[in-house]
C-alpha cells in the first residue's frame, strides 16, 4: 500500500516512523525526498523571484532618480523661461509705453504744426485779401465815394451770393472802418 499525500497529512510522521512498515517508511522516505526536491526548487524559484524583484526595484529606483533629475531640470528650465518671458513682457510694456508717449508727442506736434500752418495760410490769405481790398478801394477820394464803393463791394462779396466770400467781407469791413476813420479825422482829402 502506498502512502498518499493525504494519508501523510492525516497521519503524523512520528506515527508512521513508530508503527509503519518498511514499505511505508520507504514511501515516506521517497515522498520526503520528492518533497525536499520540490521545496528546494520552490526555494530556488523564490530566490530567483526575490533577485528579480530586487533587480527590478533597483532599476525602478534608478529610473525614478533619473526622472526626478529630469523633472528638476525641466522645472528649472521652466522657471528660467518664465523669468525670460517676464523680462520680455516688461521690455514690451516699456516699449509700448514709450511708443504711446512718442505717439502723443507726435500728435501734439502735428496739431501744433497744423495750427501754425492754418495761421500761416490765414495770414497769407488775409494779406492777399488786404491787397485785393486795398486795390478795390483804390481811387476813392471822398467819404461819399467810400460809402458807395463799400456798398457795391458788400453786394458783390456778401456770403449769401453765389460768389460770396465771408473772409473777404471781413477784410472789406476792416479796411472800410480804417478808411472811414481816416476821412472822419480829416487825414484824407
Amino acid at each position: 500500500m502506498s502512502i498518499s499525500e493525504k494519508a501523510i497529512d492525516d497521519r503524523n510522521y512520528e506515527e508512521i516512523l513508530a508503527e509503519g512498515t518498511e514499505d511505508e517508511l520507504n514511501e515516506l522516505k521517497t515522498w520526503l525526498f520528492k518533497e525536499n526536491v520540490r521545496l528546494k526548487m520552490e526555494q530556488g524559484e523564490l530566490k530567483h523571484a526575490q533577485n528579480q524583484f530586487a533587480k527590478e526595484r533597483e532599476e525602478l529606483r534608478a529610473e525614478m532618480a533619473k526622472l526626478e533629475q529630469h523633472l528638476e531640470f525641466e522645472q528649472k528650465r521652466l522657471r528660467q523661461d518664465e523669468s525670460f518671458f517676464e523680462k520680455k513682457m516688461d521690455i514690451l510694456k516699456n516699449a509700448f509705453a514709450q511708443l504711446d508717449v512718442e505717439r502723443k508727442k507726435l500728435e501734439r506736434e502735428k496739431i501744433q504744426l497744423e495750427a501754425e500752418k492754418n495761421i500761416h495760410v490765414s495770414h497769407t490769405r488775409q494779406e492777399k485779401n488786404m491787397e485785393i481790398a486795398e486795390m478795390l478801394f483804390q481811387g476813392v477820394n471822398s467819404h461819399l465815394a467810400l460809402k458807395k464803393r463799400y456798398k457795391d463791394l458788400i453786394k458783390m462779396f456778401h456770403p449769401d451770393n453765389i460768389a460770396g466770400d465771408h473772409e473777404m467781407v471781413l477784410v472789406i469791413n476792416r479796411i472800410y472802418d480804417e478808411l472811414k476813420k481816416d476821412y472822419e479825422m480829416g487825414k484824407r482829402a
